[in-house]
């Protein structure tokens, strides 16, 4: 036999010892070989992890050389020889993303902001197709951005329910959308089907008439009106249909947000514009009283901007609510409390302000809906603070002016009133707070707007 000599060398103790060096010398000169011939040969080393807690991922090896990324739908080769399985689930894919938790509540997203501040203007579009285009065209003209028009429910959808008649809606959409307007809708006047005391009376079916109304007035005009009012001054009872009711208007303000939002997600709610008044009783509330009072009912979660009334009455745009209530020039010598009495000037919005900063809201932004001051020399109840034409014009100037270095981010579109309705004459006060004339023609306030720098 070829290795018999080593069977002799075996048959005693040195022999054996012998035959076990030679055997240890040839692995050692093939290990050697072996590196020489392949020196690019990786070793793999492993060493034992600790079994982890029952919050960490399981694994049994640790590899020293190499990382193999997971990726999740596909195998992953282990570097040791048997894959030992995860309990968790794997990590996803970098292009594929984190996976999204389910939430417990949907979240509430932010409201979406305008330019602080945008600039509209009040007219009164409706029954004068004629001139409609004209007062269009001097907003356009002014370098204003907004026009705000009523929509009056009951002569939408006033010859009963679920009978619309959409051909002044439709004229007036397609009239500002051509001129680049943003339309905002001022929705309100119930017809006379739903009997009176609408919408205090409004509440037996949860506002479902109203919900229909909207419903079909915001799918019809959707991406087309950029932003909707809910009601006008509810904190009138003549406006509201019985004793101001916060906690009632906030039921209506809720329908109507899911209606619009269901039906056109990107329009904006705005909430009513309150009358600022002193009365507290069963006829009108203190603006400053009733916004609390929503708030409190829980009006955070259904607008997007909180609408107010910046009425200038007799003081300049400039002057402090506390000026105004302290000095019977400017309020009248209204015996209500002081803090009631600082509704008298158009810094108001301020203490409204505040209220949404108090209630933990001041993400979100005020749009004035109405805002003036008044020339009326004929109505007692309107000429103890009215100013002159020239007045008129540099207190709205400046009242932007103010806005936009005082008020930004959190103010957003102001509507003065008004460019005026053909039909106004001088015994309708309306007629007096107006910027241009019945016929169109400017007046000085109008001109200095004009001018003004946006």
């Amino acid at each position: 036999m070829k290795f018999e000599w080593l069977k002799k060398i075996g048959n005693n103790r040195f022999g054996l010892r012998v035959g076990a060096l030679l055997m240890m010398a040839a692995l050692l000169v093939g290990s050697l070989l072996a590196l020489c011939l392949f020196p690019h040969l990786p070793i793999r080393l492993a060493k034992a992890m600790p079994t982890p807690s029952p919050t960490e991922p399981t694994a049994t090896l640790e590899a020293l050389e190499f990382l193999t990324p997971t990726v999740e739908g596909e195998a992953v080769t282990p570097l040791a020889e048997t894959p030992t399985p995860s309990l968790e689930t794997p990590t996803p894919s970098p292009t594929g993303g984190p996976p999204t938790p389910t939430p417990t509540s949907p979240p509430s997203p932010r409201p979406p902001r305008m330019n602080s501040p945008e600039y509209g203007m009040q007219a009164f579009l409706w029954w004068r197709p004629e001139t409609a285009w004209r007062d269009l065209d001097l907003i356009k003209g002014a370098g204003f951005t907004w026009v705000k028009q009523v929509f009056a429910w009951i002569d939408i959808e006033g010859a009963g329910k679920g009978i619309y008649d959409w051909s002044r809606t439709d004229r007036i959409v397609e009239d500002a959308n051509s001129r680049g307007l943003d339309i905002l809708a001022a929705v309100f006047k119930p017809p006379a089907w739903l009997g009176p005391n609408y919408p205090a009376s409004g509440a037996v079916n949860n506002y479902q008439d109203f919900t229909d109304f909207l419903t079909a007035l915001a799918t019809r005009y959707k991406g087309r009106i950029r932003a909707y009012s809910i009601w006008n001054e509810p904190n009138l009872s003549r406006e509201w249909g019985g004793p101001p009711d916060p906690e009632g208007y906030v039921a209506l303000l809720k329908v109507a947000y899911q209606a619009i939002k269901a039906a056109d997600p990107n329009a904006l709610v705005i909430t009513a514009g309150l009358s600022p008044t002193t009365r507290w009783d069963n006829v009108a509330m203190p603006d400053i009283e009733y916004f609390k009072r929503i708030y409190q009912a829980g009006a955070k979660s259904y607008f997007d901007l909180l609408g107010a009334h910046a009425t200038g009455w007799k003081a300049p745009p400039e002057m402090d609510p506390a000026q105004v209530a302290s000095d019977p020039t400017y309020n009248n010598n209204d015996p209500s409390p002081a803090y009631l009495r600082r509704v008298y000037c158009f810094r108001h919005a301020e203490d409204i302000r505040q209220i949404m900063v108090d209630f933990g809201d001041a993400d979100k932004q005020i749009a004035i809906l109405e805002f003036g001051w008044t020339s009326d020399p004929v109505h007692p109840e309107y000429s103890w603070f009215a100013v002159t034409e020239e007045q008129k014009g540099e207190y709205l100037v400046r009242a932007y002016q103010y806005a936009k270095q005082h008020w930004a981010p959190w103010i957003g579109v102001m509507t003065l009133i008004y460019i005026s309705d053909p039909d106004w004459t001088q015994d309708h006060e309306q007629y007096w707070w107006a910027i241009t004339d019945p016929d169109g023609t400017p007046r000085p306030a109008y001109v200095m707007l004009s001018q003004m720098a946006k």
